[in-house]
């Protein structure tokens, strides 16, 4: 029984291209290596001395740089392609990094790491559309899972090698460490992947198969955005106000908030892929399921309404997990599918940029909500805010409907 749910499991990743393995490999080193990011915060308080104040000025700057590279990847992907915007950018970051170190005023700090996300960013949108061009039309949404598992790993492996490089030789190292891995990823890259022409079909079995010449004109992308929006400032108070909770409501350590946080990777690792399979397999629609992680991720956040039992934070956590894992993958193919050939850039660079502006957002409204009228206020707005992004879904959804039948009809 256990080798044949091993072999289940395991055929969930089989029909993938070489190509798109080698950029699962190098957005897992890339992000694995990302571990500056987690402790920026942490360097710049405790190791500069900036105020509390002025860190938050400087992720303000980061926030910022990292929507202006989403859209700069995005555009410039679609004028000289996305091969050459991944090479710069994992380069020209990798190298970034290393200066970053010996920069230490607080002007300079702030136009630095706007500077940094700028370039680090425009990998992302750039990335997304080399799956279009690598992965075939009936498996590009578990290919888009595939790279959201990479970069979970990453995520998971580079807190914990940045915590050892910061004991053994102090913050300097996660600097070189994070440039090099950069460097590293996209030398794998450049060496192991042809360049290829973007994608010249559209995927039918996708829900956005009707489509408009400019992203500015198709008001259903920006329905939906302000959806993806929404799940965004919804899904990052795991990162931003939930922590603080576990410890004020509940006395939770840092090595208990962790647990629950691994129990979030762990769930995500072994699910969302033979999930994504399932739903694809059995061609469910799309933005239904896009629907119904919207609603799951609204509950969740309603259940951080019982502030008396810690045991609601562990059922919390699965409904916000499940909801993750019904979200994001499909609204990346989604976003994806509803572009037009030579727009598929501009569509990822917006897309990309809505989840940037999410967590400027998310932090912002979480940490204003909390400090003038309490946590139960910020469960209750976060909560109401996704029934609102749910209703806009189904909207979303009755319009590609209609969409649908017109075009059948004409």
């Amino acid at each position: 029984m256990i080798q044949k749910a091993f072999r289940n499991y395991i055929s969930n990743f089989q029909g993938f291209s070489r190509e798109v393995w080698i950029l699962t490999l190098v957005t897992f080193i890339n992000r694995a290596g990302t571990m500056v990011l987690p402790f920026l915060s942490k360097y710049l308080h405790e190791d500069l001395h900036f105020s509390l104040t002025q860190v938050g000025t400087i992720m303000v700057f980061f926030g910022f740089g990292s929507m202006l590279g989403s859209w700069l990847g995005g555009k410039l992907s679609d004028i000289i392609g996305f091969y050459k915007i991944m090479i710069f950018s994992l380069l020209v970051s990798g190298l970034m990094f290393f200066g970053l170190q010996y920069v230490t005023s607080f002007y300079g700090l702030c136009l630095s790491v706007f500077l940094i996300m700028s370039v680090s960013d425009m990998f992302r949108p750039a990335m997304f559309v080399s799956l279009g061009a690598y992965a075939k039309p009936e498996n590009r949404t578990r290919a888009l899972t595939l790279v959201r598992l990479a970069i979970n790993l990453g995520f998971a492996a580079g807190p914990a090698l940045g915590g050892l490089i910061i004991m053994s030789i102090g913050y300097k190292g996660l600097f070189w460490v994070d440039g090099l891995t950069c460097i590293i990823a996209i030398l794998i890259f450049w060496i192991k992947v042809k360049e290829k022409k973007k994608s010249t079909y559209l995927d039918k079995n996708q829900p956005g198969e009707v489509l408009v010449e400019s992203v500015f004109k198709d008001k259903i992308y920006w329905l939906f955005l302000t959806t993806s929006l929404i799940v965004g400032i919804m899904f990052f108070q795991l990162f931003t106000t939930i922590p603080i909770y576990h410890r004020e409501q509940f006395g939770l350590t840092e090595l208990q908030t962790g647990l629950l946080l691994t129990f979030n990777g762990v769930l995500v690792f072994f699910l969302e892929m033979p999930i994504v399979n399932y739903i694809e397999k059995h061609k469910k629609d799309k933005l239904k399921v896009i629907i119904l992680g919207c609603f799951l991720m609204s509950i969740s956040l309603f259940l951080m309404l019982v502030n008396s039992w810690a045991g609601i934070l562990l059922i919390m956590m699965l409904f916000m997990t499940f909801a993750e894992m019904f979200n994001f993958p499909f609204s990346n193919a989604f976003a994806l599918s509803r572009a037009p050939k030579h727009h598929q850039g501009r569509y990822m660079a917006i897309f990309a940029m809505s989840y940037s502006l999410a967590h400027i957002l998310s932090a912002k409204i979480g940490m204003v909500l909390i400090d003038t009228y309490g946590y139960q206020a910020n469960w209750l707005f976060m909560g109401s805010l996704g029934i609102i992004g749910t209703l806009i879904g189904i909207y979303v959804f009755r319009l590609v409907e209609k969409e649908k039948l017109n075009v059948k009809n004409s």
